[in-house]
């Protein structure tokens, strides 16, 4: 199985979803990290080229020990909008990759960049077998049935600073520390974070939020969350991928 993590900033992979992707690559599977803007503006000491190099080879370091394949930038930050242009280019990455399953942004996060790369993301997927639909540049459609995860926002909490439950739990438990290795391949990251949201404890917020979400699942001392996006368009109604390469690490929330 082919597996994308379409994202915004670097670092969003490794916050978020780089458990189950390390777990998703046990089992078989390609993956690939995808930042869809360049992190620019995620500094206070760097020029804009500069610091575009850094997070750039930051986040391919991450990607290769991941043992991901790591795909470039289309956007600046706050450079993301949902229009033709962006949807075409967005879209034609997509079709190279042509993935079986896709992780993405929460519809409602607590900034505009993840939103804008939730709504790309989707609605690339959704048009990936539009015969029509031209991409930037042109690449040909994929038919085959794709399953779409969003990630849980940023603190669990959506843009109005409400709790979001996820629909599935993942046992992250046997690679929460290779997860804190992928992520502190962030150094500049870090240093903005610290500067600019006093979030101090970078590594350590990342691993408060995992446990979290295991207290939340009832089961896993450490999991990441997700909720699955609606299947019409994308698959059949009991195409679970996640599920059948996961079996007893995933469970499904109570509702």
């Amino acid at each position: 199985m082919n597996v994308l993590a379409a994202v915004a900033h670097p670092d969003d992979i490794e916050f978020t979803i780089a458990g189950t992707l390390l777990l998703l690559k046990e089992a078989g599977c390609t993956v690939h990290f995808w930042n869809l803007c360049n992190g620019y503006l995620g500094t206070q000491q760097y020029p804009r080229e500069e610091i575009i190099r850094l997070r750039r080879a930051e986040a391919a370091e991450s990607a290769k020990l991941a043992g991901a394949e790591y795909h470039d930038a289309l956007f600046d930050d706050l450079g993301v909008f949902y229009d033709a242009s962006s949807l075409a280019k967005t879209s034609a990455v997509i079709r190279e990759i042509a993935p079986d399953i896709i992780f993405t942004h929460a519809p409602a996060d607590y900034m505009e960049d993840h939103e804008g790369v939730c709504r790309l993301t989707v609605m690339a997927a959704f048009s990936r077998g539009m015969t029509n639909y031209v991409t930037d540049p042109v690449r040909p459609i994929f038919n085959k049935p794709v399953a779409l995860y969003h990630a849980m926002p940023h603190g669990i909490r959506n843009n109005l600073g409400r709790l979001v439950e996820p629909d599935l739990y993942v046992d992250i438990e046997s690679v929460i520390a290779k997860k804190r290795e992928l992520l502190s391949c962030h150094r500049t990251q870090k240093e903005w974070l610290d500067a600019s949201q006093g979030m101090d404890a970078y590594l350590e917020e990342m691993e408060r939020l995992c446990a979290e979400m295991g207290a939340m699942s009832g089961k896993f001392p450490f999991a990441e969350g997700f909720q699955r996006h609606n299947h019409l368009g994308f698959c059949a109604p009991d195409f679970n991928p996640l599920a059948d390469l996961l079996g007893g690490r995933l469970i499904s929330a109570a509702r």
